[in-house]
């Protein structure tokens, strides 16, 4: 890395601590492009057609001038291109105007709910699928997570988890970023004001959960959270400030807590991949990623794995490996603690982009090619519980 890119990133990095962040992506671009050095303090540099800044839940060019090791072009078939930053935000602009999911049938007695919560952070919405399946004892919870662009319908049309939480009985929560917070309705997983216990996005998803758990029949040993690209990140950032909340994550596509402190380093951390902090261990972890993702680097799911894993360092993993007929092939690597405890399960899926693993087409963001997700989180999930709440 040349002193003029180091110096160039230095500028952004001060110009995104002074809120400035459509100058600081605008200088990454002029840098990335190979232009000329920063410009002094002050100096105009925003490029407006470069849409909103805090989008980063995108393919973007490189920060780095070097190649990257992978992912490397598979046999069934070519590499997509990198899009420029300016066209990526004007696509996912395009993408975050297009028509909802058609509301999907509910079975009788199901209901799908939409309520609020309030807290020191602020306000968000989110829907509650209630199945018709429900018992009346203790129900387990799941938290999905939306990237950017995406809604609550459109995530839980994309994912399918409704359907296997009618089929295994379960309360889903899809709690909503709005544009008001994130141009792009990213979750901020990216701003230090976003990264900790009973602070900021954490504490409104925390408060969503427990407010959750007053108005309805929780079973409080199995709540989980899940989530999709910076919604992934923003669920491994839940998990780890919250231990004690959430039995289990699900990070797809995402990012592990504590990969970036701004703007510059989110950026480098999906190009690149990040380690994450070793601190922020958080609970069992089941991890899908593609390996030719070119929207967050695949390095990203290996140090999600490393973190949930890092109390088992020195243990080989078993590793599983098939293919979704008619699909993308896969491999399975299931980490356990010297008792057989599974602390992580890491599903890297060839061949796939940056897309929801067996979605559905009625969703954005998604890969009908397999394998599924969605079932095999929930699966996960329900083999998990917070130690002391019961059997």
């Amino acid at each position: 890395m040349t002193d003029r890119f180091r110096s160039g990133m230095a500028e952004a990095t001060r110009l995104t601590g002074a809120g400035k962040l459509s100058e600081a992506t605008a200088l990454i671009q002029r840098l990335l492009g190979g232009g000329a050095a920063p410009a002094p303090a002050g100096a105009e540099t925003a490029d407006p057609r470069l849409g909103d800044p805090t989008v980063i839940d995108a393919d973007y060019v490189t920060l780095d001038e070097a190649p990257p090791e992978r992912p490397a072009p598979r046999p069934d078939g070519p590499a997509r291109p990198r899009s420029g930053l300016g066209e990526t935000l004007r696509g996912l602009r395009r993408r975050a105007k297009a028509p909802q999911p058609a509301p999907v049938p509910l079975p009788d007695g199901a209901a799908f709910e939409t309520a609020s919560h309030s807290g020191a952070a602020g306000t968000r919405a989110y829907r509650l699928y209630v199945p018709a399946s429900r018992t009346g004892g203790p129900l387990p919870l799941v938290v999905m997570l939306h990237g950017c662009t995406q809604s609550p319908d459109d995530f839980a049309a994309g994912t399918g988890m409704n359907a296997l939480a009618e089929e295994h009985g379960c309360l889903v929560a899809y709690p909503e970023q709005p544009s008001s917070a994130n141009a792009n309705k990213c979750w901020n997983w990216f701003e230090p004001g976003h990264q900790e216990r009973d602070r900021g996005e954490p504490s409104l998803i925390a408060g969503i959960v427990r407010q959750i758990m007053r108005d309805h029949p929780v079973d409080a040993a199995r709540v989980y959270v899940a989530g999709l690209s910076a919604g992934g990140a923003a669920a491994a950032l839940v998990a780890a400030a919250y231990p004690d909340l959430f039995a289990a994550v699900g990070v797809h596509s995402g990012l592990p807590a504590g990969a970036a402190r701004d703007l510059p380093s989110a950026f480098a951390a999906m190009r690149q991949g990040a380690a994450g902090d070793p601190a922020r261990r958080g609970v069992p972890t089941i991890v899908f990623h593609g390996d030719r993702d070119t929207t967050v680097h695949p390095r990203n799911g290996d140090a999600v794995a490393a973190l949930a894993t890092a109390s088992a360092a020195g243990r080989h993993p078993a590793v599983e490996r098939g293919r979704v007929p008619g699909g993308h092939a896969y491999s399975r690597a299931v980490h356990a603690d010297p008792s057989g405890r599974v602390l992580c399960e890491q599903w890297t899926v060839h061949g796939a982009g940056h897309a929801w693993a067996g979605g559905s087409p009625s969703g954005s963001y998604t890969d009908p090619r397999g394998p599924d997700a969605a079932r095999e989180m929930l699966r996960f999930f329900l083999a998990h519980r917070l130690p002391g709440n019961g059997p």
